[in-house]
């Protein structure tokens, strides 16, 4: 069997080969021929694909086993491309550990072939125009909202069903602000909000099923932004971008009645905002942390209306922090989940408290006094170990003071001999 990328392929990207019987094949691959001792007599032809005459530019993508080195592909005349030893006005090859990406302009037409560790079964992809289709997002969403995002990958007009192609793309998704001045995010930075997968990890379903998913956490400021989705390969990129979405503030408003005395709890009370959503749909779930940094977790159910209440323990004064995440339908009828802004709030000590405490600090400073007494007393036992250290270092100071004063007299004697021997020869100079 002869394969054949047709003289069509820039207006179509058609893919056919010829057999007694045309048959056509998936534009995105080209089969290798097969080793089957009747097609090629010599091993050497293997892995062959033929070039039409009326290219002007393919890419061309080999999956070859993980560490091995880059293959070598033959020109139909014999002539040999390797990675280290391309024409770079004509070729541009990325290798990477599983698999080589090589872009060839004005190729050499006829049959070719691609020597290395190319894995078995697997097949040239000839990379057209690569991109990702999703389905838009809703009209409705919400800061602090998680979202799960479809999409697949299509080379030209075709799917790409290749496992292996994961190695090759990288799929990102970036919010940009349309700097509306009516909006919070108005002169926001770019945000990556999520990296699409398709390893059977996260909220993806399954590995390797060509079905590649985002998961989109919105905990950014509310205001209008536009998706944009980004096709990475080694040698290109691709965008698609949406139309842009109103991200609205989160529906749940916190607020706390605090209490001053163990006696009575506090209250905390949700205010929901049914502008967008079904107030009677939503559940909460969430956890307080308490100044000494206990943790009570709580629940919200089967409570219908615009307000919620819960009620939790006053333990003592200091910050309590509220972390909660909650669950219903917008008023299209979509499910959500969204994490609330953590919220806080101060309880500050009454009178007696505050009175209670300077006396326990006064305790920790009189214990403190006591704990210093008996410190200057440890160290008056421990008095005569240093006395006993004081004649040793006098000891040391007199023989100090004797060699310098030795030195002293030494040197007195020496100036006194050399003034004497001047005098005298003085002497006999008059005489």
């Amino acid at each position: 069997m002869r394969c054949l990328l047709s003289s069509s392929f820039l207006a179509s990207f058609s893919l056919f080969c010829a057999t007694p019987t045309e048959q056509t094949f998936d534009t995105a691959q080209v089969e290798y021929y097969q080793n089957d001792n009747k097609t090629n007599q010599i091993p050497y032809f293997d892995n062959r694909f033929r070039i039409d005459g009326e290219l002007e530019e393919i890419t061309l993508i080999f999956y070859r086993k993980s560490g091995s080195v880059p293959i070598i592909l033959v020109r139909p005349d014999g002539s040999k491309i390797r990675v280290n030893n391309i024409d770079h006005d004509t070729v541009q090859w990325y290798d990477d550990r599983t698999f080589d990406m090589i872009k060839i302009k004005k190729p050499m037409p006829g049959p070719w072939q691609a020597i290395g560790d190319i894995l078995p079964n697997s097949q040239i992809l000839v990379v057209s125009d690569v991109v990702i289709k999703v389905k838009p997002l809703p009209e409705i969403v919400f800061s602090g909202e998680t979202l799960k995002v479809e999409g697949q990958l299509f080379n030209g007009d075709k799917t790409i069903d290749s496992p292996s192609f994961r190695e090759v793309v990288k799929l990102d998704v970036n919010f940009y602000s349309t700097n509306n001045a009516s909006y919070e995010n108005f002169g926001a930075d770019a945000i990556k909000v999520t990296s699409f997968r398709d390893d059977g990890r996260g909220l993806d379903e399954y590995a390797n099923d060509s079905t590649f998913t985002g998961e989109f956490v919105l905990n950014f400021a509310p205001g209008e932004w536009q998706p944009v989705y980004l096709v990475k390969l080694p040698m290109a990129t691709r965008e698609l971008r949406q139309t842009p979405i109103m991200l609205h503030k989160t529906p749940v408003e916190i607020s706390v009645k605090q209490s001053d005395n163990e006696e009575t709890p506090h209250q905390l009370n949700l205010t929901i905002d049914s502008t967008f959503v079904d107030p009677d749909s939503l559940v909460f779930q969430g956890k307080v942390t308490f100044p000494d940094r206990q943790v009570e977790p709580f629940s919200i159910m089967d409570e219908k209306g615009n307000t919620r209440e819960k009620d939790f323990t006053y333990t003592e004064p200091g910050i309590y922090r509220i972390n909660m995440s909650a669950f219903g339908k917008t008023i299209a009828g979509r499910e959500f989940r969204l994490v609330v802004p953590e919220f806080t709030f101060h309880v500050k000590p009454t009178a007696e408290q505050a009175e209670a405490m300077l006396l326990s600090e006064s305790d920790l400073t009189d214990t403190g006094a006591d704990m210093s007494q008996e410190a200057i007393t440890d160290m008056a036992v421990e008095e005569p170990l240093v006395v006993e250290q004081k004649p040793e270092l006098n000891e040391q100071s007199r023989l100090l003071i004797i060699a310098g004063g030795n030195a002293i007299i030494i040197a007195l004697a020496f100036a006194v001999f050399i003034f004497i021997k001047r005098k005298g020869k003085s002497k006999k100079i008059k005489k």
